[in-house]
């Protein structure tokens, strides 16, 4: 599995409307393609403008397949929905590291 994380720095008095449309356009979207295992939204009980997704997906090629130019689409969806309110901070990536039992 493959963890992509996003973090944003947001108007604090935006943050629930960010969370809304992000599951509506940016979620909505991720869900079609082959490989999106789910999101998670993470807020920072001391940092009202601090937003974390941690998405996940079975595999780097699952998450790779998806067309830039439909990522730039839906990018622009929502900047039309949210304006200038928001801004990417962080991006990483990070891979499931299992560990045998013994």
């Amino acid at each position: 599995m493959v963890i992509e994380l996003l973090k944003f720095k947001i108007a604090a008095e935006m943050r629930e409307t960010y969370i809304q449309k992000d599951a509506e356009i940016w979620t909505t979207t991720l869900a079609k393609y082959p490989g999106f295992l789910g999101k998670e939204v993470w807020i920072n009980p001391n940092d009202s403008t601090e937003i974390i997704f941690v998405i996940r997906w079975a595999t780097r090629e699952h998450w790779q397949a998806i067309p830039p130019e439909e990522l730039e689409a839906v990018e622009q969806k929502f900047a039309a929905a949210l304006g200038d309110t928001y801004d990417l901070v962080e991006s990483a990536e990070y891979q499931l590291r299992k560990f045998p039992y013994a």
